[in-house]
């Protein structure tokens, strides 16, 4: 059963794109056909930096990827291994890739700006307004999910934690090698790769111990820190580097998975339709597995880094296609081996009865390292388990750093209306240490009132609220100037999406949200509740707005 999935899976992306996307790219898109990218024409050396597609792929995997393809998919096996596979095949093919293209482009095409500056000017400024605060919002939830994720594995196995700060170490050497000197690009790579591999082997035998609540300071610190240097001197050198973490953990757990041929008897093809998924509680899969499965099916916070660092750093528009449509499948296709790996091997991993009950991370770095040392008896299940985990905290700081970034662009943008009030607040807005503060504390202050079981589905629903968004925003962009043909292939998508995950907002409103406020519920618990509860409220009311200014501003323009 291994083997077939992803042999499938395999077919499936190679096909789509190599024959969807290239379609795509050569009659809607025509990048043939376009001028210089806004990389060379606005190059600043801060953020507009003219990049390797390779390294650029390494950046813009790393950081939409994040725990979001592993968190999720592990969760969703509660229904059954077959409904959240299907789930990221559909979703990715016709909803995520195009979404990730699209914006992408679309951004290149307004010179780098994000994709809340597209919306205001195909939507309106109201849109836009709501848009940038649905972002912002966002923001902050994905640095609460990850922050608490990457905390408590930091906590759990120090190990992870030294090879992380090693790994830092390793991508600022490579920064200057690739930028400060005159060593070919390979040679700085293979030099890169040393020092990873000195990284993870130091750093294996060197843990640091200390609680969640240091690790949730030093993240918090490290955040700040990172979202304001330059993007070449740790956040792209950093990622080109985790893309090699990303193609070893991919060969390995697709080779592994081909070769073991192993069924699927740890976890049932399908279980029941309301398993107890989010919070404890019933969970229909028809609403709520948007609210669970993420980045792996679809991502509007990949439009974010799309147009807030990596549409910056295109060297040539027709990279597009490889960096954005091409990342989007590579990250289903590991979210792919994550189900493959705990349907097949949760068992072997974790012990019967024990595959449903195990933390979602946990849950598949046991069973992928199960998985791999079966195959390749080379490896031994606990080096390959600690390879996972590094793996994901990895990308999750890498998600993290990025969404500072990004927090600090959307609070920049948000602040243009003080410019002419109120120049002092405007200037303080504007300063990149302000930004990246904000958000780091904000961010990191929810983490530790909660736990990723509970901010999870808030951050995975706001995510996904803002794909729909997206793909609303560049089906408008389609019509209006590209080719009117293509709308449906955006526009069908994004309102079935829109109606999912609306739906699935309100019902975690209605029935997860009134859970921390029980009896017995401690302080943090309200908090949390209140706090998400309340940032819920506010994007659900303004995505009523936006869906009504879309319809509104889609039939004036388009004339339908």
């Amino acid at each position: 059963m291994s083997t077939l999935i992803i042999l499938v899976a395999l077919a499936i992306y190679l096909v789509f794109y190599f024959v969807y996307g290239k379609k795509l790219q050569l009659n809607l898109i025509k990048s043939h056909e376009a001028g210089d990218a806004p990389s060379k024409r606005l190059s600043d050396g801060v953020d507009y930096i003219p990049t390797s597609k390779f390294v650029l792929f390494g950046h813009h995997f790393a950081s939409i990827a994040g725990a979001g393809p592993i968190v999720g998919p592990a969760l969703a096996v509660a229904w059954g291994w077959l409904p959240g596979l299907l789930w990221i095949w559909f979703g990715n093919i016709f909803i995520g890739a195009i979404h990730d293209y699209l914006a992408l482009t679309a951004s290149v095409r307004y010179d780098g700006r994000s994709v809340q500056f597209v919306a205001q000017d195909l939507i309106g400024k109201k849109a836009g307004k709501s848009f940038g605060w649905f972002i912002l919002f966002l923001c902050i939830l994905i640095v609460a999910a990850f922050g608490d994720i990457v905390a408590g594995q930091f906590a759990g196995d120090g190990a992870v934690a030294s090879t992380f700060f090693l790994f830092c170490a390793a991508a600022i050497v490579l920064g200057i090698l690739l930028y400060r000197t005159k060593l070919p690009f390979s040679v700085s790579t293979i030099i890169g790769l040393v020092l990873l591999v000195a990284a993870f082997m130091i750093g294996r035998n060197v843990g640091i111990p200390a609680s969640k609540d240091t690790w949730f300071l030093v993240i918090l610190v490290y955040i700040f820190i990172a979202a304001a240097l330059p993007v070449n001197v740790l956040l792209q050198p950093r990622d080109y580097l985790n893309s090699f973490l990303l193609y070893f953990g991919l060969l390995a757990g697709g080779v592994a998975a081909v070769i073991a041929v192993k069924n699927f008897d740890s976890v049932p093809l399908f279980t029941e339709f309301s398993a107890k998924v989010i919070g404890g509680k019933p969970s229909p899969f028809w609403p709520t597995v948007p609210l669970v499965i993420a980045c792996g099916a679809l991502s509007g916070f990949h439009a974010l880094v799309a147009s807030g660092t990596s549409s910056k750093q295109l060297r040539e528009e027709k990279d597009s296609l490889f960096v954005g449509y091409g990342a989007m499948l590579t990250e289903g296709f590991l979210s792919t081996i994550v189900v493959i790996s705990i349907a097949a091997f949760g068992i072997q991993a974790l012990g019967a009865g024990n595959v449903l009950t195990t933390g979602a991370l946990p849950r598949f770095t046991s069973s992928y390292g199960a998985m791999v040392a079966s195959a390749m008896p080379v490896f031994t299940a606990d080096f390959m388990k600690l390879f996972a985990s590094i793996w994901v905290s990895s990308f999750a700081l890498t998600t993290l750093d990025t969404t500072n970034r990004l927090g600090r662009y959307i609070l920049g943008e948000l602040a243009l209306p003080l410019k002419e009030k109120n120049t002092g607040a405007y200037n303080l807005f504007q300063n990149k240490w302000f930004g990246s503060m904000v958000v780091a504390v904000l961010g990191i202050g929810l983490a530790w009132t909660g736990n990723y079981t509970v901010l999870w589905p808030a951050f995975s629903g706001a995510n996904q609220l803002i794909a729909s968004v997206v793909m609303l925003t560049v089906a408008m962009w389609v019509h209006k100037q590209l080719s009117a043909k293509y709308t449906n292939i955006v526009l069908i998508p994004a309102i079935l999406l829109w109606v999912t995950v609306t739906a699935g907002l309100i019902w975690y409103e209605l029935v997860i949200i009134p859970g921390h406020f029980a009896a017995g519920a401690t302080v943090k618990s309200m908090v949390t509740g209140t706090t998400v509860g309340l940032i819920t409220l506010i994007m659900l009311i303004m995505n009523i707005t936006m869906i009504v200014s879309f319809f509104k501003n889609f039939k004036e323009k388009t004339g339908a």
